[in-house]
């Protein structure tokens, strides 16, 4: 099979719809597909690790284009002339996520009578308003994909409030890697001490520092964490522009020196980090299924979540291992991961039986494998 995958983003960014639209190409090579990518350049560079990728510039617009719209004319035919050939060899062209490129080569796609899957990953439903003017092209690509593959049935759910129901619509869940394996208390613990954290109590978050991320609530929480376990310590694994404020935010609450910002780190180190917490904590305003998380339950550490959708669904399939609390409320979160430490324990058996079932990659992938051969077929 010939596949293309028409993508805004691709690694080294780290978004999901970076994420998945590489793991796919690289489980379709390994059983013999073809595959190429029509993507923006990575906005850290590096292009260059990444092989059978057509390269669209981002159009930058100025105010007199923006209201003109001539801008987005002109990025359109760019993206049409460098699409259409890749387009015209592919078997099945995947779209991933909204914007521009995804449109483009959605509505290009059809009309030259090629195959369609859309994946949808959060923001492009959380944020969904039909244009009242101009042509609506999310819509349309939405309304003519062959299948729609959400991140996660809530997901789903909220398209269908908006009015987007359609046929042929799937829930297929992130791959969890094998770096990310079940651990018990033994192992947990070596983690711990090969990582060089002499604490007796370890949090875990992972995520950009965005405020929509949540971080401060985290921290505006460990005062109280500490009252109840004085020798618990933070590490917050993730980069961002927030960084100066969240230290701020640290040092005004006192637990700077239980605090640690590692910066950005490889999968490989986060899955050690998640593989030694006690806990994974999440206080996200917003997610559609957090693979952080799903991540962390596979090293058979527990989470704590807000009430973002994302966390709703993981306790909904995972049960208490996944535990619930009031989003935007650092008092609600610190009495939750206090009591958690207080009942400190690892995953259940029934958490890893779903996630080999449902999260590893060879799962992961015969899914859209089956959602190809259905496009394909009709």
């Amino acid at each position: 099979m010939r596949i293309l995958h028409i993508t805004p983003h691709l690694p080294p960014d780290q978004a999901a719809n970076a994420l998945l639209p590489f793991q796919l190409g690289e489980w379709a090579r390994a059983r013999g597909d073809a595959v190429a990518y029509l993507a923006h350049p990575p906005s850290q560079g590096g292009t260059q690790q990444l092989t059978g990728v057509t390269w669209i510039p981002r159009t930058r617009r100025t105010a007199l284009q923006r209201v003109l719209r001539t801008g987005s004319i002109a990025g359109a035919w760019r993206i049409r002339r460098a699409a259409a050939p890749l387009i015209a060899a592919a078997d099945v062209v995947h779209v991933h996520s909204n914007g521009l490129l995804a449109e483009v080569g959605a509505a290009l796609a059809r009309a030259m009578d090629k195959p369609v899957v859309l994946t949808l990953y959060g923001t492009e439903i959380w944020h969904y308003r039909p244009k009242r003017f101009g042509p609506d092209l999310f819509t349309r690509a939405y309304r003519g994909a062959d299948a729609v593959t959400f991140y996660s049935r809530r997901l789903m759910q909220r398209a269908g409030e908006l009015g987007l129901q359609r046929p042929h619509c799937h829930v297929i869940y992130p791959a969890v890697s094998a770096s990310f394996a079940f651990h018990d208390g033994q192992a947990q613990r070596d983690q711990r001490r090969a990582l060089g954290i002499g604490a007796a109590n370890l949090l875990v978050n992972v995520k950009r520092l965005h405020p929509l991320a949540g971080q401060r609530y985290l921290l505006e929480a460990m005062p109280e964490i500490l009252r109840a376990h004085p020798d618990t310590q933070l590490a917050i694994c993730g980069t961002g522009a927030l960084l100066p404020e969240l230290q701020a935010v640290a040092r005004s609450a006192g637990v700077e020196r239980r605090v640690t910002f590692t910066g950005l780190i490889d999968n490989a180190l986060v899955a050690r980090y998640c593989a030694a917490a006690d806990l994974f904590v999440l206080p996200s305003l917003l997610e559609a299924l957090p693979t952080v998380a799903v991540e962390a339950l596979a090293c058979g550490t527990p989470v704590i979540s807000s009430d973002n959708p994302g966390g709703v669904e993981l306790n909904g399939v995972f049960g208490d291992d996944v535990r619930v609390v009031p989003k935007e409320n650092a008092g609600a979160l610190g009495a939750a991961i206090a009591r958690a430490l207080s009942e400190r324990r690892r995953t259940a058996a029934a958490t890893q039986q779903t996630i080999e079932r449902r999260c590893r990659a060879d799962a992961v992938a015969q899914q859209y494998w089956d959602v190809y051969a259905a496009v394909t077929a009709r």
